[in-house]
C-alpha cells in the first residue's frame, strides 16, 4: 500500500484517500499528507460505503498478512475485497483495480499457502462478475529491489522470469488507473522487457 499511495501522490491527477485500519497509520500518513480513513475490512458492507464517498475508484491492495491464520485470509482477502467491491456499487464507483497473486486462476498451480490462493482465486473471480470496471494485477514473486518500470505480461504456463519489484507493481497498479485498455482485464505479470505503460496498451 505504502508503495502504491507515494505513486498516487507523485502523480498531479489523482489526490488519494487512504483507507486505514489503525491510529497509528493515520497519524503517519497524515502527516506525509494524505486524506485518510479509520476502517476495518472486517465491518459490515454499509460502514465500508460510508467511508467511500466522494470517492472516484478503487485501488484494493489489502492483505491478511503471512502471519495470520487461513481464517483470517478468507475474512480479509476473500471476504473484504468482496465486501469492498459491493460498497464501491453502492456507491456507484465504477473503477475498481485488485491485487491478486500470479496464477490464482490455475488450481493445479496451488502448491502452498493454499488458503490464500483459494481467497484470491475467488476474489478474482466475485470481481469479474460483478459490474464494475475492473482491473487484476496479478504479480509474480515480489522482491524489494528498485523497479526497472519493464513487465511481462505472461500467462501461467509461459512464465520466463519468477519474479517482480513491489516498486514495478505499484506503477502498474496507477498506471492501469489512466488506462482504458485494463479495463475489464486479468493479467499474470513478471519483469520483463516492456515498459510499463506500452505493455498495458496492449492489453486486450
Amino acid at each position: 500500500m505504502q508503495l502504491v499511495s507515494q505513486e498516487l501522490q507523485n502523480n498531479k491527477a489523482y489526490d488519494p484517500v487512504l483507507f486505514l485500519r489503525k491510529e497509528e497509520q493515520i497519524e503517519k500518513y497524515n502527516g506525509q499528507g494524505f486524506e485518510t480513513r479509520l476502517g476495518n475490512l472486517e465491518d459490515s458492507v454499509s460502514t465500508l460505503a460510508k467511508l467511500m464517498t466522494y470517492i472516484d475508484a478503487v485501488i484494493f491492495t489489502a492483505g491478511s498478512g503471512g502471519s495470520t491464520g487461513a481464517d483470517k485470509t478468507l475474512l480479509i482477502d476473500l471476504d473484504g475485497a468482496v465486501k469492498a467491491m459491493e460498497a464501491a456499487a453502492q456507491n456507484g464507483i465504477k473503477r475498481f483495480i485488485l491485487l491478486s497473486a500470479f496464477g490464482a486462476e490455475n488450481r493445479e498451480s496451488w502448491e502452498s499457502i493454499v488458503p490464500y490462493y483459494v481467497a484470491k482465486h475467488y476474489a478474482d473471480r466475485a470481481l469479474i462478475n460483478s459490474n464494475l470496471d475492473y482491473t487484476i494485477v496479478k504479480p509474480n514473486i515480489l522482491t524489494d529491489d528498485n523497479g526497472i518500470g519493464k513487465i511481462a505480461i505472461e500467462s501461467f504456463e509461459d512464465i520466463n522470469i519468477d519474479r517482480i519489484t513491489r516498486a514495478d507493481v505499484a506503477k502498474i497498479i496507477v498506471t492501469a488507473l489512466d488506462t482504458p485498455e485494463t479495463i475489464g482485464q486479468s493479467f499474470n505479470v513478471t519483469q520483463g522487457n516492456t515498459e510499463i505503460k506500452e505493455a498495458l496498451k496492449q492489453l486486450k
